[in-house]
């Protein structure tokens, strides 16, 4: 079963297990993503089957577009609200102190990929040597930050941020290195993939629409070379 089908990843699984469960369900063998959501994320995942797994290598570098929100005064260790608290100090900032800070983190930047990523050095995953209590040296990659916008305050003083961005961006680390700037910390505690090149959240089912008829959702793979 060739195409390829646009999902919208619940939070608590990984792009592996959303790719694992799709197998079973389309009794198809060769099935993958082209572009990891984290676990507790939510939102598009553009997944393919069949021979459209060929097609991946064009669709990773893609632009992506993220909902996410930013907590300000604390620190973990994954730059997360599921990692281990590192600082937790109660600070904030006003909006027109986060808008300035903000703009120092548009356009091309670098940016240090987080010790909790599945990115390789020396053939060991990050996180694997993360959760054994180990770090090592990484080095700043550049990313572009296409978009980057203050949104609403929410009842938990979390604030929004809608986000364009290249491929491997790390948000967690966006947030983190936002609340760095502002000298009170800060981490992720909310994110929503909403677009993926051509393809937006809004075109997206759940794993339960799909399972109930697999065939009607899958797309095809003309879709993937043709223009947004």
């Amino acid at each position: 079963m060739d195409g390829l089908l646009l999902v919208d990843k619940p939070a608590e699984w990984t792009s592996m297990d959303v790719c694992a469960h799709l197998r079973g369900v389309l009794h198809e063998r060769h099935i993958g993503h082209t572009g990891t959501l984290d676990p507790n994320a939510t939102g598009l995942l553009v997944v393919l089957t069949g021979k459209g797994t060929k097609a991946a290598k064009y669709l990773e570098s893609d632009e992506k577009g993220y909902i996410a929100r930013l907590r300000l005064g604390m620190r973990t260790d994954t730059q997360d609200i599921w990692g281990t608290v590192l600082e937790q100090n109660g600070q904030s900032r006003t909006r027109e102190q986060i808008e300035a800070a903000l703009e120092g983190f548009r356009g091309p930047i670098m940016q240090l990929p987080p010790m909790y990523s599945a990115i390789k050095i020396r053939g060991k995953k990050l996180y694997e040597i993360a959760r054994r209590g180990g770090e090592v040296e990484r080095q700043p990659r550049p990313v572009t930050i296409h978009r980057l916008e203050l949104t609403a305050q929410d009842e938990a003083g979390d604030w929004g941020l809608a986000i364009d961005c290249s491929k491997g961006t790390y948000i967690r680390t966006l947030c983190a290195d936002i609340g760095d700037a502002l000298g009170c910390g800060g981490c992720m505690s909310a994110l929503r993939r909403v677009r993926a090149g051509r393809f937006t959240v809004d075109q997206a089912h759940t794993l339960a629409e799909i399972r109930q008829d697999p065939e009607r959702y899958i797309l095809p793979l003309e879709l993937t070379t043709q223009g947004g």
